[in-house]
């Protein structure tokens, strides 16, 4: 029995079948994105299924946001594993459209405020700022993080999760610029509970993943780079109060 023949095609009809253009598909050539393995005798490039699944992969990524730059240092990062990669997007499309669901869902209620009083709702307006807001910091945040980190970080990130943790992370921080506040000892009891009650957020977060871990850290350490309209949500003296409780711990 015959082994099947790879179908190979030209540009111009490979083009058509993918439903793209013949200028596309030699623009993704000259940045070496989609760079086929094949030609024909006389030089004309031929594309195989292979390629059609890495333009695939290169469409889904740019529909997602990222640039093409960004696309190919990605592609090159890890080995071509097409079943993988497919539930990597899916993933972050179904993430994104959760997260346009949110702003839609409180672009409504705004909505339903101004019909029954006939002017703006300050809570109405400020939940949406607070939800583009949410969004635009994960869409900065991302550079810091791998493809399949960010597929976890989102799948665990439901809106109950998100809005608990927001709750728990601002009760914290004012725990502690209070406890700053009051001259509080860092090497006593209290100072150790506020400690580990910031662990634990942080752990939550990770997922116990050590790498998501190491990347939160060098995401805090690359201030200088963070977005203008981006501000750490945190006061220096917070930041330098647990430092010091961890020290005081490692002293005794």
């Amino acid at each position: 029995m015959k082994a099947a023949t790879k179908t190979l095609l030209q540009a111009q009809e490979f083009a058509e079948r993918a439903g793209v253009t013949v200028r596309t598909l030699h623009h993704y050539d000259r940045l070496g994105l989609l760079k086929p393995r094949h030609r024909t005798s006389a030089g004309y490039r031929l594309y195989s299924e292979r390629d059609l699944a890495r333009l695939q992969q290169i469409m889904t990524l740019k529909f997602i946001g990222l640039s093409l730059k960004q696309i190919k240092e990605l592609l090159a990062q890890r080995e071509f594993d097409l079943p993988t990669t497919l539930r990597l997007q899916r993933e972050v499309i179904e993430e994104k459209r959760r997260r346009m669901d949110m702003a839609i869902e409180a672009i409504r209620k705004a909505e339903s405020v101004m019909a029954a009083k006939g002017e703006p709702d300050w809570e109405a307006l400020k939940k949406i700022i607070e939800v583009i807001n949410m969004q635009n910091d994960m869409e900065w945040m991302k550079k810091y993080y791998t493809e399949e980190q960010l597929a976890d970080l989102e799948r665990r990130g439901t809106p109950e999760v998100l809005e608990r943790g927001q709750r728990e992370w601002a009760a914290l921080i004012q725990d502690v610029e209070a406890a700053v506040s009051a001259g509080v000892d860092p090497a006593s009891d209290e100072a150790r509970q506020l400690a580990a009650r910031w662990q634990k957020l942080i752990e939550e977060f990770t997922g116990g993943d050590p790498g998501i871990a190491e990347n939160l850290r060098r995401l805090y350490a690359d201030q200088a780079n963070w977005p203008s309209t981006f501000q750490k949500p945190y006061s220096n003296n917070v930041g330098a109060f647990l430092c010091e409780v961890q020290a005081k711990r490692k002293e005794s």
